[in-house]
């Protein structure tokens, strides 16, 4: 009688300590209940906001708790928000594993022997940006999505830019202001802002997603408070042109040879897609296939393919655009690790593309072994 195939042990890393560790919970407690257990093996690992390492007795619960306390004892402007997203990462039964062990150190010691794979569910800096994928590339640990280059590059919105651009990529004016600069010069940097840029803008730490520390600015005197937000989040801040536009996102699948989804329009009630909007239940409704005109949707599907390889990207990203009037298409950003709940743009986008959520899972997990 033959054996049957030892299950993969697939370590998954969830928390985190940017400003999107609840969006991160959320995502992690719903993977881990759709992923198939008659081939996976879970072992859930949570980074707390502290950089603390947790294993065993159900890591994902513990650091839900911790943040609802932090959120509710800090006065957060989006702690509402951030509460459901908690509500939505206790209310998984993702079970436990392995021996309780907790460490300061990064990857816990003997973990890279347990380990087949790391499926890596952590969004914002110290997580997405590259630094997490470099750790496991040290240990010598196969991991999902995209390597270190094009994790940095996505996390980076400078940086991004500037590499859209040298690529021919369509993209919306932006302008650069570094902390110390504009502490120096804080009038010449307005100025020169009114004129490159105008009103109304948004200006956007580099380093951050989910909209965290993000400000729509409509006229100049709103713009050092702006900024000055802006710089408590990171040394490098971002400004770009608003535009009156449609947005549209779609996702990306593969290493070598790529697929992408048919596009999604997310639609929102707000001025913009801010924290709240973003995550909130009932703010944000989401058309799938977006309605666009054929040869505009060809046209987005063939700018996400070339940004994603523009970055080296691997594994999952999903592409976002902004359509101005019926034709005009811009380059908004790459996301390497996107929102993962079942109810979350890039899970959706392949649902409609054929591809189950359950089986999107197992494909990223496929890719990454396939990648190393």
């Amino acid at each position: 009688m033959a054996e049957k195939p030892r299950k993969l042990r697939v370590g998954v890393v969830f928390g985190g300590r940017s400003g999107e560790h609840e969006v991160s919970l959320a995502g992690a407690a719903s993977v881990m209940a759709a992923m198939d257990r008659n081939r996976f093996e879970l072992v859930p690992i949570g980074i707390g906001k502290d950089g603390r390492w947790l294993m065993g007795g159900d890591p994902l619960r513990a650091l839900a708790g911790e943040a609802a306390q932090l959120a509710l004892a800090s006065g957060d402007p989006e702690a509402h928000t951030k509460h459901e997203l908690l509500e939505r990462a206790s209310a998984q039964d993702t079970g436990t594993s392995l021996m309780r062990m907790e460490t300061s150190e990064g990857l816990p010691p003997g973990l890279r022997d347990r380990l087949d794979v790391v499926l890596v569910l952590l969004h914002g800096p110290q997580g997405e940006d590259g630094t997490v994928q470099g750790l496991l590339q040290l240990a010598g640990v196969p991991y999902t999505g995209a390597g270190v280059l094009a994790s940095a590059v996505g996390m980076d919105k400078v940086a991004m830019k500037d590499l859209f651009r040298a690529h021919g990529l369509p993209i919306v004016e932006y302008a650069v202001v570094r902390r110390h600069d504009w502490e120096r010069e804080p009038a010449a940097i307005a100025r020169g802002i009114a004129t490159e840029i105008g009103f109304p803008c948004f200006v956007k730490p580099a380093n951050l997603g989910s909209s965290v520390g993000i400000s729509k600015v409509k006229a100049a005197e709103d713009l050092p408070a702006a900024i000055n937000r802006a710089a408590t989040h990171d040394r490098r801040i971002i400004v770009e042109r608003a535009i009156q536009a449609r947005e549209v996102e779609v996702a990306v699948l593969g290493n070598d040879e790529p697929r992408v989804s048919v596009p999604g329009e997310v639609c929102f009630p707000g001025e913009w897609y801010d924290y709240d909007t973003k995550y909130g239940t009932g703010q944000t409704t989401f058309k799938v296939p977006a309605p666009l005109l054929p040869e505009v949707t060809e046209e987005i599907r063939s700018l996400a393919l070339r940004a994603f390889r523009a970055t080296d990207c691997a594994g999952m990203a999903r592409v976002d655009f902004f359509v101005e009037g019926d034709r005009r298409v811009l380059v908004n950003e790459i996301n390497t690790i996107p929102g993962f709940t079942a109810t979350s743009a890039y899970p959706r986008l392949w649902e409609a593309s054929g591809i189950p959520y359950p089986d999107l899972i197992a494909r990223l997990i496929d890719l990454a072994l396939e990648r190393r």
